[in-house]
């Protein structure tokens, strides 16, 4: 067990070290603001979908899908279905038009671009989109400081607080360093590492069930079948309203992908031309159908090796699995693809809130001139600040499971920034004091909904978007915009 674990530890340190020196390399191109928020718009088309990818899944798609679908059988189908749906809708319809966007309006940041398009109110929608997405994204940095602690908790019996302090100290050094740059190029690396686990774990998974035939299944049908009813039953062995609740509420993830991750959008905004856009989007496409089929499999075979009672936390199933089925070595490299998927985005995190903190909060407050001679320096500062505070609130804080963090930031800020960039893009009559009930609006339902308790019977990530959405309609129809403002807005989209 002694050799087991130096194996794995060596594998470990050889793999982040590597990394933190490309993502260090990577951060030597930085030279300005633009470069630090959203790499000059220049991303190549594959680098763009990998990084997006590799952003979009975090500790989710290899620590909290899989432990969902280890926990629930084929209930998970409904999750995974949601999210698939809206990752294509994104790359299909939503992706190429932000490029456009943030060309034409030549802004680095996610909320500049809203803010740019609703120009009679511009300043107001940054303050209060920047300050929304901040607040939110501690909880989402958190959480994948959460899933690195149970991680190194698996596999080296660390403390899992300790974990997250090492963690922190692997992600944050290079990200402060070298802002977007080093993150997506990072992304790659770690994109790849996700893909060959979430492909290479299920296909030696079956074959290690099918000469094991002591193990609680040999396959993953029998594993689902032993396990119970509910297990083998798509709405999880529930019947009428309350199955449908569940069945949507898997669903309702698909909201939070429709331009509503400023994370994401901000991969599609910095693509450097049209062909690029439809490159990246074929390829964000094949690498989610492959991805999400492995992590649900995943999950199931940790059924067959474990049993249903067989874990004490379901969000340990894939380091479990990996390590009961491959060799200590192997296991530590694909491992690593956990650790890349929660660097992956928790370094995308902290640049989008640094560079929403400071351009769109700080810089107005202290002045442009102040911050434009030292734009790189403040950038990194306000990095490093908030990574403290995130790693502060997953270090103390009482919520311990992945997916529930993750579904409160995909509720809060996926399901009401989902309907501000459709209606952006896609409705003429929306305007910018709309854009900003809309905020307050979907940020307000978020907290009440959830610090009530009302999420458990109804979850926020489906009727946020709806009552979101409700509001900019209604804003829009009962509310006329500033009109000498809105009148130049409209007459420069013309």
């Amino acid at each position: 067990m002694e050799l087991q674990n130096t194996q794995l530890l060596l594998v470990m340190v050889t793999y982040l070290s590597l990394l933190i020196a490309w993502g260090i390399y990577q951060g030597r191109k930085v030279k300005n603001s633009a470069d630090y928020a959203i790499a000059g718009r220049q991303l190549p088309g594959w680098v763009a979908a990998l990084s997006e990818r590799a952003t979009g899944e975090s500790s989710w798609a290899l620590l909290g899908l899989p432990g969902a679908a280890y926990a629930t059988g084929l209930l998970e189908i409904w999750t995974a279905l949601g999210c698939v749906t809206g990752i294509i809708t994104a790359w299909a319809l939503i992706a190429w038009r932000l490029r456009d966007a943030a060309e034409k309006y030549q802004v680095s940041t996610f909320t500049a671009f809203i803010a740019r398009k609703h120009g009679e109110v511009e300043q107001y929608i940054r303050m209060i989109g920047s300050a929304t997405i901040v607040f939110f994204f501690f909880f989402y940095v958190g959480a994948q400081f959460l899933g690195g602690g149970k991680t190194l908790n698996t596999m080296f019996a660390i403390d899992a607080k300790t974990g997250m302090l090492i963690t922190a100290a692997i992600i944050v050094p290079y990200t402060i360093y070298g802002g977007f740059m080093s993150v997506v190029y990072t992304d790659v690396i770690q994109s790849l590492m996700m893909i060959i686990t979430l492909i290479a774990g299920p296909i030696v998974g079956f074959i290690y069930l099918a000469n094991h035939p002591d193990l609680y299944a040999t396959n993953i049908s029998q594993a689902l079948h032993q396990a119970g009813s509910e297990y083998t039953s798509l709405s999880g062995g529930l019947q009428g309203f309350t199955a449908g609740i569940a069945l949507v509420g898997g669903f309702s993830w698909f909201f939070g992908y429709l331009g509503g991750q400023p994370q994401l959008s901000m991969r599609f905004m910095a693509i450097k031309d049209a062909r690029q856009a439809k490159k990246a989007r074929n390829i964000g496409i094949v690498w989610t159908l492959v991805a999400y089929l492995g992590a649900l499999c995943i999950g199931w075979i940790g059924l067959a090796l474990f049993g249903p009672t067989g874990l004490t936390d379901r969000e340990l199933v894939m380091p479990s699995v990996l390590l009961t089925i491959f060799p200590p070595v192997i296991a530590a490299i694909l491992i690593t693809g956990a650790i890349a998927a929660m660097i992956s985005t928790a370094d995308s995190l902290l640049i989008l809130s640094a560079t929403e903190l400071t351009d769109n909060l700080l810089q107005p407050l202290f002045g442009k001139a102040f911050f434009q001679k030292r734009s790189l320096l403040f950038s990194r500062l306000i990095t490093g600040l908030i990574a403290a505070i995130a790693l502060s609130i997953a270090y103390f804080g009482k919520t311990t499971l992945i997916y529930s963090l993750v579904s409160y930031v995909w509720a809060g800020i996926g399901g009401t920034f989902s309907v501000v960039i459709l209606l952006t893009l896609f409705w003429k009559r929306y305007h910018g004091i709309a854009v900003i009930i809309t905020i307050i609006s979907g940020l307000a339902f978020t907290i009440f909904w959830i610090s009530s308790g009302l999420d458990k019977q109804i979850t926020s990530r489906l009727l946020t978007f709806f009552v979101a959405l409700a509001a900019a309609v209604l804003s829009t129809f009962l509310i006329k915009p500033e009109r000498n403002n809105y009148q130049l807005s409209m007459n420069n989209e013309q």
